[in-house]
C-alpha cells in the first residue's frame, strides 16, 4: 500500500480538485433539482445553513488560533462571498448548468483585471493574451443565449466578478486569521443576508421576487435531501479544494478546477438542459482554455 501510494502521490492534487470540481458540479445539480419550489434567496439562507452547523462543531471541537485586527476586510470578504453564491445561484436555476458554471469560472480572469488595475500586478502579454480569449469565450455564450433575458448574463458576470473579489480578500485574510473564520464569514454572512431581506419584505409587505425578498418556506418530503445534498455538496468541494491546494502545485489544481464545467454540462443534460450548441460550446472552451492557460502561465512566474 505504501509504494502504491508514494507511485500516486504526485496526483493528488489533481485528484482532488477533480474531487472539488464534482462536489460542486453536484451543489449546482441539487440547487436546479430545488427551482420549481424554490428562489435563489431561499437556497442561498439552505445552503449555508448547513454550512454553518458544520462549521459551528469544527470551531467548538478544536478552536481557531486567530491574530485577527481585520474585522472590515472579513466582514468584506462574506459579502462578496454571499453576492458571488446569490447570482450564482440565481443563473443555475435559470440558465444551463455548464453555462452558469462558464460565467462563474471566469473569476479567475477578473483575478488577473484586478490584480494590474488595483495592485500593478503586470502578469505579462501571455496573461493579457488568455484574459482577452477569456472575454471572447464570454461574448460567444451570450451571444446564442439572447433569447433569454439580459439580466440573466448580467447576473452571471457578476457571478465572476464577485467571486474574483472574494478570492483576492481571502489571500489578505490568511495572514490573520484561521481558514474557518474566514469560510464562517460567508456562510454566516449568507444566513443571515436572507433573514434580512425577509423582515424589510414582512415590515414593508414588498412582493417576493426570484432573488433578493423571498417568503419563508420549509422543505418538504424528498425536498430535505436536495437541501441536504446542496449544503454538504459544497462542503465537500470546499474541502477538497483545500486539500488539493496543499497537496500540488496552485497552477496546476487551479487549471484542474475547470473540469467542473464538463461535469455541470453532464448533469445538466440529466437534469434536462440541452448541450450546448457549437458556438455556446466554443465559448466556454474559450473560457478553459483562458483559465488554464493563467493558472499554468501563474505557476511558471
Amino acid at each position: 500500500m505504501d509504494i502504491v501510494s508514494k507511485k500516486y502521490a504526485p496526483y493528488r492534487g489533481i485528484l482532488f480538485m477533480l474531487l472539488a470540481a464534482l462536489g460542486f458540479s453536484v451543489m449546482g445539480g441539487a440547487a436546479k433539482s430545488l427551482k420549481e419550489n424554490f428562489n435563489a434567496g431561499q437556497l442561498v439562507f439552505w445552503r449555508n445553513s448547513v454550512g454553518l452547523i458544520v462549521l459551528c462543531i469544527s470551531l467548538l471541537h478544536r478552536k481557531p488560533s486567530n491574530r485577527g485586527s481585520k474585522p472590515g476586510r472579513l466582514l468584506f470578504r462574506g459579502l462578496m462571498g454571499t453576492v458571488a453564491l446569490y447570482t450564482l445561484l440565481y443563473c443555475i436555476l435559470h440558465l444551463p448548468l455548464g453555462t452558469a458554471m462558464s460565467y462563474n469560472l471566469t473569476s479567475a480572469l477578473f483575478i488577473a483585471l484586478f490584480s494590474f488595475l488595483l495592485f500593478k500586478q503586470y502578469e505579462g502579454k501571455w496573461v493579457l493574451l488568455a484574459v482577452l480569449i477569456g472575454f471572447s469565450g464570454m461574448l460567444l455564450i451570450y451571444k446564442p443565449n439572447l433569447h433569454l433575458p439580459w439580466f440573466y448574463h448580467v447576473a452571471g458576470l457578476l457571478s465572476g466578478i464577485s467571486s474574483a473579489i472574494a478570492y483576492l480578500t481571502v489571500g489578505k485574510l490568511t495572514g490573520y486569521y484561521d481558514t474557518r473564520m474566514i469560510v464562517l464569514s460567508f456562510v454566516l454572512t449568507g444566513v443571515l443576508t436572507p433573514l434580512l431581506f425577509l423582515t424589510i419584505k414582512s415590515v414593508f409587505n414588498i412582493p417576493a421576487d426570484d432573488l433578493l425578498f423571498i417568503n419563508w418556506r420549509w422543505p418538504a418530503g424528498v425536498e430535505w435531501l436536495l437541501i441536504l445534498l446542496l449544503g454538504s455538496a459544497a462542503l465537500f468541494g470546499q474541502y477538497f479544494v483545500t486539500r488539493a491546494y496543499g497537496a500540488d502545485k496552485a497552477g496546476i489544481v487551479s487549471a484542474i478546477s475547470y473540469a467542473n464545467i464538463p461535469f455541470s454540462i453532464i448533469i445538466g443534460m440529466m437534469l434536462g438542459d440541452a448541450f450546448p450548441d457549437v458556438v455556446s460550446l466554443i465559448g466556454i472552451c474559450f473560457i478553459i482554455c483562458s483559465g488554464v492557460l493563467i493558472s499554468f502561465l501563474k505557476r511558471a512566474r
